[in-house]
């Protein structure tokens, strides 16, 4: 166990001497007759807090208080004062100081009280260390792709990163992961150190979904028996990511669109305005403008929401991006499960470039972390993947019969992506899955090269 090291610094001897008598037991203590040596101490090793008389020669405790913010930030201070100036330590912690004493010293509060500043410290180190664990993990760069549509998006994302006042729109099908570049977003973006706060609108009900976001005044309402601290509050210096916002209520986007375009909003409850301080993020599975046109999603909110829209292709049109996921993801898997993971067969890859993926990279996770339980040192095979959706044990989904006389094929594709190449993808995805992912009996019946499905 690492003993916590304190620097004490006052020009006095007595108390100097009287702070390292009673903490030195406890801790390791380095005695300092001023600012000036105290910096020098900070230095040469490591310190955890710093206890310091506030009326010094040279340089006081306010001037030594700035110099270790600066120097050394995230370290605690807390400053000792006479009864006639306590003003000073009043003043010292508006600045920034942990807290103050005031002489003579009671050795209970000072020992309470230098407890409390290095339990404050260690927070904030594990603060810190998860905030780069998330940063690491919530990059661009652990977004894997080789998909040129994909790569085009994530350039776009890293450019609007750093605008933190423009409202970014992410567009994707469920799984493909919207709420990670999201987070991709905030965690590259500088000036927000604060955290990210997530709302999904389509999870809430109606009637809680405003006070979620805004917060309420105690009394606003049945039950309100305190105020509470909304989303848009907990958010700032942050990023705001409003999920599944096609779902939210329609009187409710009124509200949101006087958020947006005033930058002010106020809690269930109460007049006083409070600023908006987030960067907001938007996201959905629907096509925005249709709900527009269906009446379901006011004009003017879409409008506003859409500045800056990023479209995150599906898996079925990124292919070329499920072996680096499959890799990435195992090993995670890898990590996660704490056994050797081979890797997976090429029978099992053909069927996973062959499959829909209608789940997207979370399907293509559950369905790997699936396969990485049940395989036993050996490469994933066809078997483990479960891709036929049924239970274990259960017989596997019989083959669509298809019409006397022809082939039935139902496709779907959004108008603004109606395109010769996405009917022909769909074509030849729906082929390779009814032949079970044998490619040269998928060729044979579409009377193609069978080099075409790697293409595809």
């Amino acid at each position: 166990m690492v003993i916590p090291t304190i620097i004490v610094v006052d020009d006095d001897q007595f108390s100097l001497h009287l702070l390292e008598s009673l903490l030195s037991k406890e801790y390791q203590v380095i005695s300092c007759g001023c600012g000036e040596d105290a910096l020098n101490a900070m230095e040469r090793q490591r310190v955890d807090l710093v206890v310091s008389d506030l009326v010094m020669p040279r340089m006081g405790g306010l001037q030594l208080l700035e110099e270790v913010q600066k120097r050394h930030p995230g370290i605690p201070m807390i400053v000792n004062t006479a009864h006639g100036s306590v003003e000073g330590a009043v003043e010292a912690m508006r600045r920034g100081a942990y807290d103050y004493l005031v002489k003579p010293y009671n050795a209970d509060d000072l020992r309470m009280t230098v407890k409390r500043a290095l339990d404050y410290q260690q927070v904030l180190k594990e603060n810190e260390q998860i905030k780069g664990l998330l940063r690491e993990r919530f990059t661009f760069q652990s977004i894997v792709t080789v998909n040129p549509a994909m790569k085009e998006m994530l350039a776009l994302a890293s450019k609007v990163a750093n605008v933190r006042q423009t409202t970014v729109a992410i567009y994707g099908e469920s799984g493909c992961g919207k709420e990670v570049l999201a987070r991709a977003i905030h965690f590259a973006g500088k000036g927000l150190p604060n955290g990210f706060v997530a709302v999904n609108c389509a999870a809430i009900p109606e009637h809680l979904l405003e006070s979620e976001l805004f917060g309420h005044a105690r009394g606003a309402f049945t039950g309100a028996d305190r105020d509470r601290e909304g989303k848009f509050s907990l958010a700032r210096g942050g990023t705001i990511l409003l999920d599944e916002i096609g779902d939210m209520p329609l009187p409710l986007q009124a509200k949101l669109l006087r958020v947006l375009q005033e930058r002010v909003f106020e809690k269930i409850g109460s007049n006083t305005p409070i600023n908006v301080e987030c960067r907001v993020i938007v996201a959905t599975n629907k096509d925005l403008a249709s709900e527009v046109a269906a009446g379901r999603f006011r004009e003017d909110l879409f409008h506003r929401i859409n500045v800056f829209p990023l479209s995150i292709p599906p898996l079925c049109r990124r292919r070329d991006d499920i072996p680096l996921l499959c890799e990435h993801i195992m090993q995670q898997l890898r990590q996660h499960l704490g056994k050797p993971l081979p890797g997976i067969s090429e029978k099992a890859m053909e069927a996973m470039l062959a499959y829909r993926w209608p789940g997207n990279v979370r399907e293509l996770r559950n369905c790997l972390e699936r396969a990485a339980i049940l395989t036993d040192g050996e490469l994933i095979r066809p078997s483990h993947l479960g891709l036929g959706n049924a239970a274990p044990g259960a017989p596997a989904p019989s083959e669509p019969s298809e019409p006397t006389g022809g082939v039935a094929y139902q496709l779907t594709v959004p108008p603004e992506e109606l395109s010769l190449d996405a009917l022909t993808e769909q074509i030849l995805s729906i082929t390779l899955e009814r032949c079970g992912g044998n490619k040269s009996k998928a060729s044979q019946m579409l009377k193609v090269n069978r080099k075409v499905f790697y293409r595809s």
